[in-house]
């Protein structure tokens, strides 16, 4: 089959680009002094722009997918032992810790990230404690823990993917959950924070290094308004303030936890 003549005119142009450059780089290069090395090294950055720019998308796509995969759901280990041994391998297969009901020995990975089988000798107990801190759990990974309707210390502390959606989702263990830990979990707002107050059984609730969290005072003030039963560490001390600004405070806090709430109903109606 011919070559359309079309074709070959591009071709004989693009080769004839290409050996004018490669003719001017070399007799510049000749000619003139070697650039300085900042020079050639912003020179080189500068050629090489798209190529650094598909690297970093490809590495953001590798740290996306990687994420997905951490957090997927572990539904066939659920249908085949049952959803306490899926809940357990799943924080396990991540290094963190699991403890089962009426045992004191947690269960973990070793350095090197392998898991003893031994906790397959309770698959039917329930899972009582589980220390997923330092996790890359999100909102779909919580779909594996979710399940575990008699947790009662859930440690994720130092979660980087942790939102305020994700708290959203702790309200399904209202009748259970005891102990909760969200130290330095850099995503969580006060608005995250607000939705904790169907924990009625909560008895601790650290909520210490919060970058996000702002005017902690009134944030500690209204987490013991809701949970007046549970201990709250991790906030500034507020003995400072007079029982009329406390007052005050509370005020303008339920104020502003409404117009949040609100605003957020709007939102969902409007998706």
């Amino acid at each position: 089959m011919p070559i359309p003549k079309a074709w070959t005119r591009r071709r004989d142009v693009a080769s004839l680009l290409i050996a004018g450059s490669r003719y001017s780089s070399a007799s510049s290069s000749s000619n003139s002094s070697p650039a300085p090395l900042k020079q050639r090294i912003i020179h080189e950055l500068y050629t090489r722009f798209y190529d650094l720019e598909n690297i970093i998308n490809w590495t953001v796509r590798l740290q996306q997918w990687n994420i997905r995969r951490k957090n997927a759901f572990f539904g066939y280990t659920k249908e085949h032992y049952g959803h306490y041994t899926a809940a357990a391998y799943f924080v396990l297969s991540q290094k963190g810790g699991v403890r089962f009901q009426g045992q004191e020995t947690w269960f973990r990975a070793d350095k090197r990230g392998k898991v003893k089988w031994d906790f397959l000798n309770f698959k039917d107990v329930p899972v009582e404690a589980v220390d997923a801190s330092g996790l890359p759990l999100n909102f779909i990974g919580l779909d594996n823990l979710v399940i575990l309707k008699e947790l009662k210390i859930l440690n994720l502390s130092g979660c980087p993917y942790l939102d305020d959606w994700c708290l959203s989702r702790l309200h399904v263990f209202k009748d259970s959950l005891e102990e909760l830990s969200l130290a330095g979990c850099p995503q969580v707002t006060e608005r995250g924070l607000a939705t904790l107050h169907h924990l009625e059984n909560l008895k601790r609730l650290d909520v210490s290094h919060l970058p996000s969290v702002v005017n902690k005072e009134l944030i500690a003030i209204l987490l013991e308004e809701m949970l007046p039963h549970c201990t709250i560490t991790g906030l500034e001390d507020r003995s400072g303030l007079t029982v009329d600004s406390q007052l005050e405070t509370r005020t303008e806090g339920l104020s502003a936890v409404s117009k949040s709430c609100t605003q957020d109903t709007r939102d969902i109606l409007e998706k």
